[in-house]
C-alpha cells in the first residue's frame, strides 16, 4: 500500500533534480505518456499448448484533469487494438487524489469502459478506493459499491470472491476474482471492525470444481505469498509501481512479508504480475513509471517480455 509519508519521501528524493523533474512528473508522465508493457510468463500450472492473450487495465482513477473521459476513451481504443482474448479490470476506478477539477460519476466512466471488447469478455474486480469512496458501504460493512453497480449496469461482470469457467479453443480455465483486501479500512470512523478486507481467498478457490488452470484477479498484490500453487497466475494493480520509481526501486511501496511487491513479474508459488496502472493516488505525480496497459501472453505463442 502506498502511504502519503512514503510518497512524499520519494518525491523529496527528486528535489535535487530541480523544477524540470517536478514539471515532468506532474504534467507529462501521468497525463501524456501511455505504454503497453508485455509479459510472456511460463507458469508451471498453465498448459504450454494453450495460448491466451490477456489485456489488463488497473487503477484508472477517473477525474478531471488527470484522467478525463476522453483519455479513458483513448485507453479503451488502445486496449482493443491489442486484440486480446480476454480483458481484465483490476480495480480503483474512482478518483484517488483531491487535486481535481471534477469527480467523474461512476456511470460516466463505466459507460466508456463498456466500449472494451474481447472474445472471452471483459471481467472486473473492485479496488480499495472504490470501497473507500462509498460511505454507505463503509457504514453497512458490505457492498456492492457504486462502482460495482455502475460496471454491471454497463454490462461488465464484477467478481467478489467468485469464479467463472471460460474456455479457449475448447480448453477450459478459471478466472477468479478476489474481494478487496483493504475494503473497510476507513470503517473505523463509523463502527468498530476487526477485519478490513472483503476478501476470502479460500472460499473463492473452493468454487473451482475441476483441475483446469486458474487465473486470479486481486487488486492488491500482497496476498501473493498466501496464494497456493493451484493458481497459475495472479494479476494485480494498486501500487502504481510506487508512482515514483528510481532505477528500478519503488521507495513509496514498503516491504511486506519480506517482499516489496511493487511492480513487474514475480515467481512465487504462482506467477505474479503487478501493473503500474494508469492513474494517480494521493498526489497527481508519476516519475519513472509511465501509465501502462499490461499485455500478458500465456502459452507458446507471443513475444518475449518487453
Amino acid at each position: 500500500m502506498i502511504t502519503r509519508r512514503h510518497l512524499i519521501r520519494s518525491i523529496g528524493g527528486l528535489s535535487a533534480l530541480g523544477v524540470s523533474t517536478a514539471a515532468y512528473g506532474v504534467g507529462i508522465e501521468p497525463v501524456l505518456r501511455l505504454r503497453v508493457t508485455r509479459y510472456h510468463p511460463t507458469p508451471r500450472q498453465w498448459p504450454a499448448d494453450l495460448p491466451l492473450k490477456i489485456a489488463a487495465i488497473a487503477d484508472i482513477h477517473a477525474c478531471d484533469p488527470w484522467m478525463s473521459l476522453e483519455r479513458i476513451e483513448s485507453i479503451v481504443d488502445r486496449t482493443n487494438a491489442l486484440n486480446a482474448d480476454l480483458i481484465v479490470l483490476l480495480g480503483d476506478y474512482v478518483a484517488g487524489v483531491h487535486q481535481v477539477t471534477r469527480l467523474i460519476p461512476s456511470r460516466e466512466w463505466a459507460r466508456v469502459l463498456a466500449g472494451l471488447k474481447a472474445p472471452l469478455g471483459v471481467h472486473a474486480v473492485m479496488g480499495n478506493h472504490d470501497y473507500w469512496d462509498d460511505t454507505t458501504v463503509q457504514r453497512a460493512g458490505h457492498g456492492p459499491t457504486i462502482a460495482h453497480r455502475a460496471l454491471e449496469a454497463a454490462g461488465i461482470p464484477v467478481y467478489e470472491n467468485d469464479v467463472v469457467r471460460l474456455s479457449k479453443d475448447g480448453r477450459p480455465f478459471w478466472l477468479a476474482g478476489l474481494g478487496d483486501q483493504l475494503a473497510f479500512l476507513p470503517a473505523r470512523r463509523f463502527r468498530s471492525t476487526g477485519r478490513f478486507g472483503a476478501d476470502d481467498l479460500n472460499a473463492t478457490l473452493a468454487k473451482v470444481t475441476d483441475d483446469a488452470p486458474v487465473i486470479l484477479l486481486a487488486h492488491e498484490p500482497n496476498i501473493a505469498p498466501r496464494v497456493p500453487a493451484r493458481v497459475a497466475l495472479q494479476l494485480s494493480g494498486h501500487t502504481h509501481g510506487g508512482q515514483v520509481r528510481l532505477l528500478g526501486w519503488s521507495p513509496a511501496v514498503p516491504k511486506q512479508h519480506g517482499l516489496r511487491l511493487a511492480y513487474g513479474h514475480f515467481r512465487l508459488k504462482c506467477d505474479v504480475i503487478i501493473s503500474g496502472g494508469l492513474g494517480c493516488s494521493i498526489m497527481p505525480v508519476r516519475v519513472g513509471v509511465p501509465p501502462e496497459i499490461v499485455e500478458v501472453t500465456l502459452g507458446r505463442t507471443g513475444p518475449a517480455v518487453a
